[in-house]
Order: structure tokens, then sequence, then C-alpha cells
């Protein structure tokens, strides 16, 4: 059996309100991590560390092949300036693609996070009170 919300006593909802403070997240804390830069802090926020770490990883190839197309184009070598220029763009590009989509993805993101955490606590609550009427307590 699963609980919803209306079957919640006075005290379970606000053991429910209390952890949900602590384990929520933000959706205008989000977006500021994004706007902060494309480092994919916003998705290490969001537990969704194998992606953040992907965003990174980009930013990081993006920011090299800068530096190196940068310092190929002042001494104007050919082949290597054009290969550092097609990468440049192409992790650039990419990153900031997904920079954009996740403008328009983080909303779900958020409440997709806040729906597991709350369900999760609500399991939690079914169990203690389970626990509690074997026992003989009431919550």
């Amino acid at each position: 059996m699963r609980l919803t919300k209306d079957q919640l006593t006075v005290n379970e909802m606000l053991i429910l309100s209390s952890a949900m403070r602590d384990t929520e997240k933000s959706l205008a804390l989000a977006y500021l991590m994004l706007i902060g830069g494309h480092l994919g802090v916003h998705r290490f926020y969001l537990k969704r560390i194998a992606t953040a770490i992907v965003q990174l990883v980009l930013f990081i190839l993006t920011t090299i092949f800068y530096i190196v197309f940068s310092i190929a184009l002042e001494f104007e070598s050919g082949p290597f300036m054009m290969l550092s220029g097609i990468l440049l763009v192409l992790f650039g590009g990419a990153l900031t693609v997904w920079v954009i989509v996740d403008l328009c993805l983080m909303p779900r993101m958020v409440r997709e996070w806040n729906e597991r955490a709350e369900a999760d606590i609500m399991a939690q609550l079914y169990q203690l009170r389970l626990t509690n009427k074997q026992q003989g307590i009431g919550l």
C-alpha cells in the first residue's frame, strides 16, 4: 500500500514538510547554476552525476581547443589550426546546444527530483506507521 498526502496525520505532514525542506531542490538555484557556467554544476546539484561529468569534460575540451586554436592562429599553422578550429566548434557547439536544451528541461528535472524525494519520504512514513502500529504506538 502507498500513502497519499490526504491520508497523513498532522504529525506525519509536519515530518514530510520538514524532510522535504531539507531534500527538495530549487528551480531558481538550478537556473542560477546553469547561467553561472557550462560546467555541469546544475546537473551535479540535481544528482545527475554521469551527465554532469560529460558536460564538464565537454567544457574542458572546448576550453583546451580554444586555447590551442588561439595559439595556432597566432602562428598561422594551417592544418593544425584547421583541426583545432573544427574540434572547438564541434565540442563548443555540442555544449551550447546541450545547455539550451537544459534551459527547457530544467523545470522537469527539478520536479522529478522533488517527486522522487517526496515518494521516498512517504514510503518511510508508511514504514514508520506500520512499525508504530505493530508496537501499539501512535504517531
